[in-house]
């Protein structure tokens, strides 16, 4: 990999983990209990798993600087919504809890240069 690319890729991983930090205190503020983070299994990556109440979120976190591609919710797709269902079936496999039942969220994280931070926390996307 040459230089530039590991810079870039540097910074893009340093976004993703400010995102998730920022994304986890913001679920927490607002009275959900992050159970886990990063939690990884051959299909893939659940950014984070909260309880809301008796419910289980799955919980995709997007983080851009700008929107030249878009709002960074609509990164999340309808495949991608069908892989975490599958992820949140893996992971309650993996662990011992039985909500009530299961919610997948978006957390869409904007941060641009020189301006506000601004969190929007989409509920039950799919």
């Amino acid at each position: 990999m040459a230089a530039q690319e590991v810079v870039a890729v540097a910074a893009k991983d340093e976004l993703g983990r400010f995102g998730e930090d920022l994304a986890a205190d913001w679920l927490t503020q607002a009275g959900l209990d992050v159970l886990d983070r990063n939690w990884r299994c051959r299909e893939g990556e659940i950014d984070l798993v909260a309880r809301d109440g008796h419910d289980l979120v799955v919980v995709e976190v997007k983080t851009r600087r700008t929107l030249a591609f878009g709002h960074p919710a609509e990164a999340v797709t309808a495949a991608k919504l069908r892989r975490l269902r599958r992820l949140a079936a893996q992971w309650l496999a993996a662990h011992e809890v039985r909500p009530a039942g299961i919610r997948l969220d978006v957390v869409a994280i904007w941060r641009p240069d020189g301006a506000p931070i601004r969190v929007q926390h989409l509920r039950g996307v799919g």
